[in-house]
C-alpha cells in the first residue's frame, strides 16, 4: 500500500473535523506536498476549498521549519569555519585548521552545480516557481537556504509557490471530480 493509499484511506476513517488535519500532515510528506493532499482531501469528500488550505498549511509549515532548520545550521558551520581560519591566521591549531573539508563526489556535486547555474539563471523565484515540477518544496527550499539565501526571501517565494500550485491543482481535481459526478 502506498503513502497515497494511506492518507486516502484515513481521509475516510476519521470523523470530519479530522479530515483536515490528515490533509495537512499529507501536505507535509516529499512529493504529495499540498497539491497531492488537496486532490486527497478533494476525493475523500472534504470541500475543495478546506481541502486546499490545509495542504497548503501542511506543506507551508514543513517547509518553514525545514528552511529555518538550514538557515541557523549552515550560520553554525560558517560561523565556525571563520573561526577555524582565524585560529590558522594566529598561528595556533594550524594543522587542524588547514585540513581539507571533504568534497561531494560524482552526482551529489553534479546536483549542486546543476542547482547553483539554476539559482543564477533563474534567480529565488523562478526556482521557487518552477522548482516543484522536478523536485518537493522541501527539497528546493532547504537548498536555496543552504545556498545561503535568506528565510524570509525562500518562505514568501516558496510561499507564493505552494499557494499557486496547490489553487492550480485543487482547480484541476475539482473540475475533474465534477465531469465525473
Amino acid at each position: 500500500m502506498n503513502l497515497v493509499e494511506i492518507f486516502q484511506d484515513l481521509v475516510a476513517q476519521v470523523p470530519g473535523l479530522v479530515q483536515p488535519l490528515i490533509v495537512a500532515a499529507a501536505g507535509a510528506v516529499p512529493f504529495i506536498e499540498g497539491e497531492g493532499a488537496a486532490a486527497i482531501g478533494i476525493i475523500g469528500g472534504i470541500h475543495p476549498a478546506v481541502a486546499a488550505v490545509a495542504g497548503i498549511v501542511g506543506n507551508f509549515v514543513c517547509v518553514a521549519v525545514l528552511v529555518l532548520l538550514t538557515a541557523r545550521t549552515r550560520a553554525a558551520v560558517v560561523t565556525r569555519s571563520r573561526e577555524r581560519r582565524l585560529v590558522a591566521a594566529g598561528g595556533a591549531d594550524i594543522a587542524e585548521a588547514a585540513t581539507p573539508v571533504e568534497g561531494d563526489q560524482g552526482r551529489k556535486a553534479a546536483r549542486r552545480v546543476k542547482f547553483q547555474r539554476a539559482l543564477e539563471r533563474y534567480g529565488v523565484p523562478g526556482v521557487s516557481l518552477l522548482g516543484p515540477l522536478l523536485l518537493p518544496t522541501q527539497f528546493t527550499a532547504t537548498m536555496l537556504a543552504g545556498a545561503g539565501v535568506r528565510p524570509a526571501r525562500i518562505l514568501f517565494w516558496q510561499g507564493l509557490a505552494i499557494v499557486a500550485w496547490t489553487t492550480l491543482l485543487t482547480f484541476v481535481v475539482s473540475g475533474a471530480m465534477y465531469v465525473v459526478h
